[in-house]
């Protein structure tokens, strides 16, 4: 089987150290215990450490609407080295299984970009048409320090669409007040050769500081439950820097770069991506107190690069087919560009607002050869089919109104350009001409949000209600590829900007020995974006993009009860139920009930910790309809799975974690997951299954 140049690097590096993936983890853990200092103590670890045991449910909302992870933290079920799989131990989220990584998160049956996602305040977009690319591919959780989910429309501060929630992954600026270094370093080691590495470290004093950091993970083919081999082999390294100058205590500007790439193998399509390229740069001026009303401004620009490659033969054993009798290859890539500038005022009393604008450009070019032999792609010019333009305007005001009540509230809006430079459309086999091609598309759109907060007096509980309203543009993946209009045009260019209205009430309970959150929705959704597969007689499988109307409501809940003598018991449950109004039939792509239930027991600095997942089975689906994530395959069956974890923790920082996850080999596959595709030497499935029995440990070391 052929390879491509960086699949051939790592094979010869085996080669060379002529040691397995598993092993090189293990090597690189006793290096690091060998550079730990010799006297390793023992200490009581404090209840509020949040690395102390493993999270198998994520933390419970710390305010409305807002839940905050621990980047750092080891999780379980094992997450794979992207955004995704890490979002999935949040009650609400799921992800559609393509392989062993990449796969796309969805929120209350909401995916793509409804799901607002940042990388430190940065928007990047993936360049594949089919999403082998979504954002979280390019996340790597553990280089990060703190990701912040906001559920619903109930923000207007970090742009725009955030019809289903708002996830920021976020890091730490370096800050000492004399010369000093922090580091963090990590391994991990488990079932499918897989193996992880990460390294963080920063240094500086007052007025010039530095963090470097530094990923890699690779997998081979997993296998699932019946102990078939899933096509999931992934390679994945990503760098970050940055250096920061603070003339003053006040004022700090920081320079970041990032470079990232990779290959994945998928088990749901016919390609499987050879590099994932990302260059990033990126400027910020922090500034505190700048007036006397004004208590911070903050400016940023940033570019990020996607450059993308998927082919049907480095990766697998090229077998001729149909639509693909020829080695093919396709190399889309897109340049994002934007910045953003907020000032937060301070207003009589305790009153505070944001206001703030940002702006982003993006521009998607691809190439493509059906015969890569004849005509190989590098030899081709890249052609722009479509670019996108946003500039919002918005404003954020916290209003407290006494006896422990406040008002929270904001409203922006933004105006959207998009432009279809597709001189020709493929169907199937065939090429058509573009009716829409050159055409230009504007929008002003509106957006806001307000909620009220109230703080109970005689009991340790928080409650609120709100409401909020977005209009979201299309995407790119919605407006180009998605495919003809139900109109009967061969182009989806002309689909409506979904409008999104949701009602948001719930409360969040603290008190000594529990903690409870409950979060409920309603969501109205006129002209929501449906993405449907329909199969003319006597044609290959069409996708239509058509706008319905469409409603969903659910709920999630989180607790934590501390049982006392180290025991703490630990759920969650999440529920979302869909209607096409429409088409009076159920919504697509929607998750079944699930409950999580975890029980820890700390002793000292070890810790025990057991998980049980309960997924039901789901009745409710629209066979052929979905969004551009994927379609609905037809009714699932419920499933139980179990998973065990032990951590130890030393007084200088060290953490020994192992777990086993999906301890009694249980075959599963999730609903929300995308169909097996057949591949040479694999038995091709209805859906994705996920891993089967998975061992795995983690060492993590770091300064205090």
């Amino acid at each position: 089987m052929q390879r491509n140049g960086l699949h051939r690097l790592r094979e010869n590096s085996m080669r060379t150290i002529n040691l397995g993936r598993t092993r090189i983890a293990l090597t690189a853990t006793i290096s690091l215990l060998l550079c730990m200092p010799a006297r390793a103590e023992v200490r009581e670890v404090p209840d509020d450490d949040p690395l102390r045991e493993v999270i198998v449910t994520a933390p419970r909302m710390q305010s409305p609407l807002q839940t905050v992870l621990n980047a750092k933290a080891p999780r379980q079920p094992l997450p794979a080295h992207d955004g995704a799989d890490y979002l999935k131990t949040v009650a609400g989220f799921s992800v559609v299984r393509k392989g062993g990584t990449d796969g796309d998160p969805v929120f209350r049956g909401m995916a793509a970009s409804r799901i607002n996602l940042l990388l430190d305040g940065e928007q990047i977009l993936g360049g594949c048409g089919q999403r082998m690319d979504p954002p979280t591919a390019y996340v790597f959780p553990e280089s990060y320090d703190r990701i912040v989910i906001i559920k619903g429309p109930q923000t207007v501060r970090h742009g725009p669409g955030n019809s289903a929630a708002t996830v920021l992954f976020e890091r730490d600026a370096p800050r000492f007040d004399e010369r000093a270094t922090r580091w963090h370093a990590g391994v991990l080691a488990a079932d499918a050769e897989r193996s992880d590495l990460v390294a963080d470290f920063a240094a500086g004093n007052d007025t010039v500081q530095a963090r470097l950091s530094g990923t890699r993970a690779e997998a081979g083919d997993y296998a699932d439950g019946a102990g078939r081999s899933v096509h999931a082999e992934y390679m994945r390294w990503s760098a970050n820097a940055e250096l920061g100058w603070t003339p003053d205590a006040d004022t700090r500007i920081a320079l970041t770069a990032a470079r990232s790439d990779g290959e994945a193998a998928y088990a749901d399509r016919a390609m499987d991506g050879t590099e994932f390229a990302r260059d990033n740069v990126g400027l910020r001026l922090e500034r505190e107190h700048p007036g006397a009303a004004v208590h911070r401004f903050e400016a940023q620009v940033f570019y990020n690069y996607i450059d993308h490659v998927m082919d049907n033969y480095s990766l697998r054993t090229f077998t001729p087919s149909v639509m693909m009798p020829n080695r093919a290859a396709s190399n889309p890539d897109r340049r994002t560009i934007g910045g953003r500038v907020t000032l937060e005022v301070g207003l009589r009393e305790s009153r505070r607002a944001t206001v703030g604008v940002d702006a982003q450009e993006n521009v998607h070019r691809i190439r493509s050869t059906a015969n890569q032999t004849l005509v190989p792609y590098g030899t081709l010019a890249r052609i722009e089919d479509g670019r996108f333009r946003n500039a919002g305007l918005f404003g954020e005001l916290v209003w407290p109104l006494g006896g422990s009540q406040r008002i929270v509230g904001g409203a922006r809006f933004d105006r959207w350009e998009a432009r279809d430079l597709r001189a020709r459309i493929t169907l199937g086999m065939t090429e058509v001409a573009n009716p829409t091609a050159g055409e230009v598309r504007t929008s002003w759109l509106p957006g806001g949000f307000g909620r009220w907060e109230r703080e109970l007096a005689t009991r340790p509980a928080t409650i609120y209600a709100g409401i909020g309203h977005v209009a979201r543009f299309p995407d790119y993946w919605e407006l180009l590829p998605a495919g003809r209009e139900s109109t009967g045009s061969v182009s989806a260019f002309h689909t409506q900007p979904e409008k999104t209205t949701q009602l948001d009430a719930g409360l969040i309970y603290r008190a000594a020995r529990l903690e409870l959150s409950l979060a409920t929705f309603y969501s109205r959704i006129d002209d929501y974006i449906l993405v449907e597969s329909k199969f003319p007689k006597g044609m290959r499988r069409v996708s239509v993009t058509r706008n319905v109307d469409a409603t969903t409501i659910g709920a999630e809940v989180d607790g934590a009860f501390v049982l006392g003598r180290g025991w703490k018991l630990t759920g969650s449950i999440a529920y979302t139920r869909g209607e096409n109004e429409t088409d009076d039939a159920p919504l697509a792509r929607i998750a079944p009930l699930e409950a999580r239930l975890g029980i820890n027991y700390q002793h000292g600095a070890w810790t025990f910790g057991a998980l049980a997942r309960a997924v039901s089975d789901q009745e409710r689906f629209a066979l052929d309809q979905g969004d551009v994530v994927g379609q609905d395959l037809g009714r699932t069956d419920g499933f139980a799975t179990m998973a065990l974890n032990v951590s130890w923790r030393s007084r200088r920082g060290l953490s020994i974690t192992a777990g086993a996850d999906n301890l009694f080999d249980r075959l599963h596959a999730e609903h929300l997951s995308r169909g097996g595709a057949m591949l040479a030497g694999y038995t091709q499935t209805t859906r994705v299954n996920e891993a089967g029995r998975t061992l795995w440990l983690r060492i993590a070391a770091g300064s205090d």
